[in-house]
């Protein structure tokens, strides 16, 4: 290229960058290595690749390879190359060079390409990108006299795809060049730097409105929006004003670059709350003496005012409504299932269970049971209910008196993916909760037989639902403050059911018939999910006020609560049996082991970024997923053990399973599906088709071969089912929306919620095979 260069001149060589633009576009085999050249593809961990993307590595046992001032290489020396290819079909496609190709929100792309389409689109004089520190895509411009900076950017943001719209966008007067007369990227990441030095510089705020104009703007820029658009409302939440979990982690780098100074709870009211209460929380720090601030015993109340006959008592909130209730006498008998593989049962008698199946009474670890028939109804049951059934899917008609009745759309692009002995995904049925459901749900199945299965799921419509898991009828919902995305938990007892909200309550709803037994206030929005201790039955959550709480759900008391230095606590809690210790993540970056007695804090560590994984712990170790990207392992005594990397941020929180008790398993923002062992080597990976947010989960059913298999979703709404050991696709489908919620499996049905505003539950069968 640099031959060419020198003698056809610049023409030709913009010719020919914009020919190999072309070529890594639309990837072209790379044939046969010569007799003696042995090549391997390897991921980033190492491990080869046999289907998917990775980088040459070539060698053999008598070819040897040399480096700098190297005299003796051992025979059979592989070198990494630098160039990237996908493997398909056993044949080696060309990407591009390790240089200008990156990895960014879980696609690999050239940066060439977007440099090329910037000359295109936008008309403009010339242009380079970096990819500045593997963080951030920046990509300088200099501008023709007739174009504006905010034109060109809204230009590249309506061509190119979202992975591929640089993080920064810098004018200069000319590009940098070396002595060859090549870009000087060095020199490009000085300016930068000096950019970046600048706005430090610049960010000196006068006051509170000129917080507010600058706030706007850069809401605006994150999201898209026309510069000279009417003001934004004050009401606007980012999540759901077109933003999402990144975008809001480069909102919250924007606002402490815009400021100059560290933001404690900064992200945490970006992802919950109103521009307004950032702006608000923002002024707390910068102008701590001014009157506009809000009093939060006020932001609480406002939060209340918006329900009828409640009252504010300090300690907590008492509903004029709620009935005076006492925990019925004698306990009851079930298996709680909940996101992760976490499995919780209580009171079983001998004569439930099979001989073939054990139970440890109080601890998460328990087989999936294959005495399914004695616990739930058949489905032949359904029309004496006044159900009817079509080709296995049931019509239920909701309390809105629609009805629905759709199958899955099929996906038959990803059939080559899947294995010969594949497993079909059809509606059961679905519940219309008229609003996105991004809580996982929970299935508890009681042990007498006249009992049936539940289905415990929250809304974004306030609505908290009990649907029977059999025949998809709702049982009972209410209505609670504000947004559901906690997902519930079931008292030790069985007889209530514990749901936090964004109104800052943690609900406390008999499971019968979804009454209000208690309710406990925190200072802040409940995202965080509670879990329940078996031996004292304590509910430990988590709140946005940066606190954990311990509560006491019969005698309706706070034992003690923990402030946790590290920011809000949004993911669920973590209780280890042996050693009896609570492990809780917060998005500050805090890993914290607890004492659950006492509410003592055993030990810290901290990560750097934020976690919005929920810890994972079996005997021996404890897991956790980062926004760096990683998967870390840590003893229980807080000795961190290793880390695993992903090519994005981890907001899935592993999975454990007494069914594979050596694998882990998590998704990434990178598409893939990991599988880990306990000393962090990657088993196997398998490539979804988006973002991986939610949770896998591991089960097994005679029906369906009795192979352990692993459900997982990608939040383009598919829906995979895996073999747990190879991580092969055993079924694919596609649920009519995004997906954040985890899936649940119980039996052959799978209840996992969407954002087209339904949970749904999905049989699972061996296809040619049907099972009533």
């Amino acid at each position: 290229m640099v031959l060419l260069k020198c003698q056809a001149g610049p023409l030709a060589t913009r010719f020919l960058k914009r020919f190999l633009v072309l070529i890594l576009d639309f990837p072209i085999p790379l044939g046969s290595p010569l007799l003696g050249t042995k090549v391997e593809v390897r991921d980033t961990s190492g491990s080869a690749v046999l289907e998917g993307e990775g980088q040459i590595f070539i060698g053999g046992e008598e070819r040897i390879c040399f480096l700098d001032d190297e005299i003796t290489v051992p025979l059979g020396t592989m070198r990494e190359t630098g160039d990237f290819v996908r493997v398909q079909n056993g044949k080696l496609f060309f990407l591009g060079r390790k240089d200008n190709q990156i990895k960014r929100h879980g696609k690999r792309f050239n940066i060439e390409s977007l440099q090329q389409a910037a000359e295109d689109i936008c008309k403009i004089e010339a242009c380079a990108v970096t990819w500045y520190q593997q963080e951030k895509l920046i990509l300088f411009v200099v501008l023709k006299d007739d174009l504006e900076e905010r034109e060109t950017l809204k230009e590249l943001q309506k061509h190119l795809p979202a992975y591929a719209v640089p993080d920064e966008f810098v004018l200069i007067k000319a590009l940098p060049l070396t002595s060859h007369g090549k870009v000087d990227i060095s020199e490009l990441n000085k300016i930068y730097q000096n950019h970046l030095n600048s706005r430090r510089c610049d960010s000196k705020l006068s006051g509170a409105e000129e917080l507010w104009e600058r706030l706007q703007n850069l809401w605006k820029s994150l999201l898209g929006l026309p510069g000279d658009s009417t003001g934004i409302s004050k009401d606007a939440i980012f999540l759901y004003s077109g933003g999402d979990s990144l975008k809001a982690l480069r909102f919250y780098d924007e606002i402490e670059m815009l400021v100059g100074k560290a933001v404690p709870g900064l992200l945490e009211v970006i992802l919950s709350g109103s521009i307004e209460e950032v702006y608000r929380h923002i002024l707390k720090i910068l102008f701590p003496d001014e009157d506009q601030l809000m009093n939060y015993d006020n932001v609480v109340k406002r939060k209340l005012s918006r329900n009828s006959g409640e009252e504010f008592h300090g300690k907590y909130i008492k509903l004029k409504s709620e009935r005076g209730l006492e925990v019925a006498s004698g306990l009851i008998s079930f298996i709680a299932l909940s996101r992760g593989n976490h499995f919780f049962s209580m009171n079983f008698t001998t004569s439930f269970m099979q001989p073939s199946n054990t139970v440890q009474v109080g601890v998460e670890l328990l087989q999936q049971p294959s005495f399914l028939h004695l616990v739930t109804p058949s489905i032949t049951q359904s029309h004496a209910q006044g159900y009817e059934t079509e080709d296995r899917i049931l019509t239920v008609t909701n309390k809105a008196n629609k009805t629905d009745c759709c199958c899955v759309e099929q996906i038959h692009a990803e059939r080559g993916h899947v294995t010969a002995a594949a497993l079909a995904l059809c509606i059961r049925w679905k519940s219309n909760t008229r609003k996105c459901v991004d809580a996982s749900p929970l299935v508890i199945i009681p042990s007498k037989e006249e009992l049936s299965a539940s289905v415990y799921v929250g809304s974004h419509s306030h609505a908290m639902q009990a649907i029977d898991l059999n025949l998809g009828e709702i049982k009972w919902e209410n209505n609670l403050g504000d947004r559901i995305e906690s997902s519930a938990c079931v008292s030790k007892c069985g007889n209530f059911i514990v749901v936090g909200c964004y109104d800052g309550l943690v609900y406390v709803l008999q499971s019968s018939d979804g009454e209000i037994h208690w309710t406990f206030a925190t200072a802040d929005t409940v995202k965080s999910s509670a879990v329940v201790d078996p031996s004292s039955g304590l509910v430990y959550v988590g709140s946005h006020d940066q606190h954990v709480y311990a509560l006491d759900i019969c005698k309706k008391a706070c034992i003690w609560k923990l402030h946790c230095e590290g920011g809000a606590v949004f993911s669920s809690p973590c209780l280890s049996s042996f050693p009896h210790h609570l492990y809780v993540a917060t998005l500050g970056g805090l890993l914290l082991a607890v004492n659950p007695v006492t509410g003592n804090k055993i030990w810290k560590s901290f990560l750097g970024k934020p976690l919005f994984s929920s810890p994972h712990c079996n005997e021996k170790y404890v897991y956790v997923g980062c926004v760096d990207g990683n998967l870390y392992c840590y003893t229980h005594s807080g000795e961190k053990v290793w880390q695993f990397s992903t090519n994005g941020p981890v907001f899935s929180s592993p999975c454990i399973s007494s069914l594979t008790k050596q694998e882990i398993f998590f998704g990434s923002h990178d598409c893939f599906i990991y599988c880990c062992n306990m000393e962090g080597n990657l088993l196997w990976k398998f490539e979804a088709t988006s973002s991986v947010y939610g949770t896998p989960f591991v089960f097994q059913s005679d029906d369906l071969k009795n192979k352990i298999l692993l459900a997982a979703v990608s939040t383009d709404g598919k829906v995979w089912i895996l073999n747990a050991k190879t991580g092969t696709a055993e079924g694919v489908d596609k649920l009519p929306g995004e997906v954040f919620s985890s899936p649940v499996v119980w039996g052959t049905k799978l209840v996992v919620g969407c954002r087209n505003d339904y949970v749904y539950c999905l049989d699972l069968y061996i296809t040619g095979k049907k099972n009533s």
